[in-house]
């Protein structure tokens, strides 16, 4: 669903007249809900560790260097050299002397750290990207701007989470006579997402009940 197919759900909610084409969108409420849309995509998208947002990149360091620029928004989840796994040093001081602790990368600016090496390393990082929208051409972006923009994430949860969100966020009154709903059908939303986004099982969320 797009981002105009979004702010017409919104509308319906909201028992608006819909629009046809994304000009139209000039009333103050039509700039609310497409404030809070973006709002409420970019806090869920960065609230977990969604599969969905997790990409994967290799870049090579040369020999004798012990700077990349850091072309990647996100945050970093895993950082491999030559396949062995480097953690994140906070004291990015140490790398300019070269007293920094083995296997391990800082930044600096925009730029990633690492040891100097004799020769060229094979960095592999995986991270959670920052972006939470993609163009028409499946482009990811920072914000929905244009009309067929789309959410990063996945159908069938996008449109829930991000309508009944933006609603109860515009509203924002427990008083509205459609305020339960909206909180009830966001939250049940939320959850599947949540219960989806394991592959595995074993990692999946689970409750507990124990007698006393």
């Amino acid at each position: 669903m797009n981002y105009l197919e979004l702010i017409n759900k919104c509308l319906v909610e909201l028992n608006y007249k819909q629009v046809n084409a994304f000009t139209e969108l000039t009333k103050n409420d039509h700039k609310k809900i497409k404030n809070i849309l973006n709002l409420i995509n970019t806090e869920v998208c960065r609230s977990d560790k969604w599969n969905f947002l997790l990409k994967k990149t290799q870049i090579k360091l040369p020999k004798n260097n012990g700077e990349i620029e850091n072309t990647l928004k996100g945050r970093f989840m895993l950082v491999l050299v030559d396949g062995e796994e480097y953690k994140f040093y906070e004291d990015f001081k140490k790398f300019f002397t070269e007293s920094q602790p083995d296997k391990t990368y800082s930044a600096f600016n925009d730029k990633l750290l690492f040891p100097i090496a004799k020769k060229d390393k094979e960095i592999e990082i995986i991270y959670l990207t920052a972006n939470s929208a993609k163009d028409s051409d499946g482009n990811e972006k920072l914000i929905l701007e244009k009309e067929d923009d789309e959410s990063l994430i996945p159908e069938p949860f996008a449109e829930p989470i991000l309508v009944y969100g933006t609603c109860m966020r515009l509203k924002a009154s427990p008083q509205h006579f459609k305020f339960s709903y909206w909180l009830s059908m966001y939250n049940d939303a939320i959850a599947n997402l949540r219960s989806r986004n394991h592959v595995s099982w074993d990692a999946a969320p689970n409750v507990k009940l124990f007698r006393h």
